[in-house]
C-alpha cells in the first residue's frame, strides 16, 4: 500500500470511529392531547362528539414543538371497554398536502385493546419546529366513542367513508374535541428533550383563540424550540390534583401523561384551583373542600413520583380568580374562603415547596390594585382563564434557566 492509500485508509477509519462515537438520535414527545373518558349527556357540558362512529374519518390538526426526519403517531383506547379497530391512518405535512399513510407493524390498520395505546411505525416525513400537521384516522366501526380530549381549541372534522388519504374532505362536519390521537413523537438529536406541562383548563387553553395556538404552552414552546426542547401540553379542562374531574386526577395520570413521555426532562405542575373551587358548585355540590394539608400532601406525592424517575419537577402558584365564571351555572365557583385557601397554598409554594423550582404565575397575572383578581389586560373576560395576552405573559414569566435546572432554583 502506497503512502496516499495509507493516509486515505487512516482518514476513513478516523471518520468511521467519530461517526460511531456520535450520540444517536432518539425519540422525543413533541405534542400531546391527554385522553379523557367520554361523559354522558347528563353532564354539565356537552361531549361535542357523537356516541358512535361507523365508516368515518376523523381529521385533526396538531402543531408539534420540535421537528425531525421521522415521526411516530400514538393512538389511544385508554377508556374503551372493547377493542378499537383502526382501518387506516395518515399524516399530512400541512393542510391541503397529500397525506402519507401510516403503518402499524407493517399493516395499514391496527386493533387496540381496551385500556391500551399503540404507536405507529416510524414515518419518514421530515418536519420543522412548530409545524402544524394533519392526522387522519379512519374507523370502519361501529365504534362507541369512550376516549377523547374534550377541549382541543382546534377545529377537527368528521367525514363519511375512508378519506384518510384525501387532500380535502368532502361531506364533513366539525367539532372542537379530539379523538384517537394522543401523541406525536419525533426523532431528534441526542440532546433534545421534552418539558411536559400538566394541569387543568388554564393549561388546556380553555379561552385561547380557536385554531390560533395561543395556549400558554404554545408560547412557551416557541421560546424553547430553538434550544432543542419540546413543550408537551398535558392539560385537561376540569382537571384536579386529588380527585378525578373531567378526567383522571393528576396524581393518577402523572405517570402516563408526563413521566412515561419519551425524552421528558422536566414537568411543570399547574393544578389545584378546581380542587379548591369545585366543592359546593354544580360540579361537586356535596363534596368537602380539601384542607391545605391535603393539598400539600398531594403536591409532595407528585414531586416524589417525578424524582423516582429522575425527572425535574417545577411547581406553579395558582392564579387569581375573584369573580370567576359570572352568569354561568358555576357562578359560585369563587368565594373569599376559597381564595384564602389559594393564597395559603401559594405562600407555602413560595417558601416551603417540595418542587425543584417554583414559577410564580400568580404574581405575573394579578391586578396590583386587587391581588385576588386577574389584571384586566390578561383576563379572557371570565375572570378565571387568561386570554391570549395573559397566556403570552405566563410563558414569558418562565425563567428558562431555572426551568431547565441550569442556575440556582430556590423558590
Amino acid at each position: 500500500m502506497n503512502r496516499f492509500s495509507q493516509l486515505t485508509a487512516t482518514a476513513l477509519i478516523a471518520l468511521s470511529s467519530a461517526a460511531s462515537a456520535a450520540p444517536a438520535p432518539h425519540w422525543v414527545a413533541s405534542w400531546q392531547a391527554s385522553p379523557q373518558p367520554v361523559w354522558g349527556a347528563d353532564f354539565l357540558f356537552p361531549p361535542l362528539v357523537p356516541a358512535t362512529l361507523q365508516d368515518q374519518t376523523f381529521r385533526q390538526t396538531a402543531r408539534i414543538s420540535l421537528g425531525g426526519p421521522r415521526l411516530r403517531v400514538r393512538l389511544s383506547n385508554a377508556y374503551g371497554t372493547q377493542p378499537l379497530r383502526i382501518g387506516a391512518a395518515s399524516v399530512a405535512a400541512q393542510a391541503g398536502a397529500t397525506p402519507q399513510p401510516l403503518s402499524f407493524d407493517g399493516h395499514p390498520g391496527v386493533l387496540i385493546a381496551p385500556g391500551q395505546e399503540r404507536l405507529s411505525d416510524p414515518l419518514p416525513l421530515a418536519t420543522k419546529h412548530r409545524q402544524a400537521l394533519q392526522v387522519s384516522v379512519y374507523v370502519p366501526g361501529p365504534v362507541p366513542l369512550q376516549t377523547f380530549h374534550w377541549d382541543g381549541r382546534q377545529t377537527s372534522w368528521i367525514a363519511p367513508g375512508n378519506q384518510s388519504l384525501a387532500q380535502a374532505l368532502s361531506g364533513a362536519s366539525s367539532t372542537t374535541a379530539r379523538l384517537f390521537l394522543a401523541g406525536l413523537e419525533v426523532e431528534a438529536a441526542a440532546s433534545a428533550r421534552s418539558v411536559v406541562v400538566i394541569g387543568d383548563s388554564i393549561t388546556d387553553g380553555a379561552t385561547a383563540s380557536l385554531d390560533q395556538d395561543q395556549r400558554w404552552t404554545d408560547h412557551l414552546a416557541a421560546r424553547l424550540a430553538p434550544r432543542g426542547i419540546a413543550v408537551v401540553n398535558a392539560g385537561i379542562s376540569g382537571g384536579r390534583l386529588l380527585r378525578d374531574g373531567m378526567g383522571e386526577s393528576v396524581l393518577a395520570r402523572l405517570q402516563r401523561d408526563a413521566l412515561d413521555q419519551p425524552g421528558v426532562a422536566s414537568v411543570i405542575v399547574l393544578i389545584g384551583i378546581n380542587d379548591i373551587s369545585w366543592p359546593g358548585t354544580a360540579f361537586a355540590r356535596n363534596q368537602a373542600r380539601p384542607t391545605l394539608a391535603e393539598l400539600q400532601a398531594g403536591y409532595r406525592a407528585l414531586a416524589e413520583q417525578a424524582r423516582r424517575r429522575g425527572v425535574r419537577v417545577v411547581g406553579v402558584t395558582l392564579t387569581p380568580f375573584a369573580g370567576a365564571l359570572p352568569g354561568t351555572p358555576l357562578d359560585d365557583y369563587y368565594h373569599p374562603d376559597k381564595d384564602s385557601l389559594r393564597q395559603q397554598l401559594n405562600a407555602w409554594l413560595r417558601t416551603d415547596s417540595p418542587f425543584d423550582a417554583v414559577i410564580d404565575l400568580d404574581a405575573a397575572l394579578r391586578d396590583p390594585a386587587d391581588p385576588s383578581r386577574m389584571a384586566a389586560a390578561y383576563d379572557s373576560g371570565d375572570h378565571l382563564h387568561p386570554g391570549d395576552a395573559g397566556n403570552r405573559a405566563m410563558a414569558e414569566a418562565v425563567d428558562l434557566e431555572v426551568l431547565l435546572g441550569r442556575k440556582g432554583s430556590d423558590p
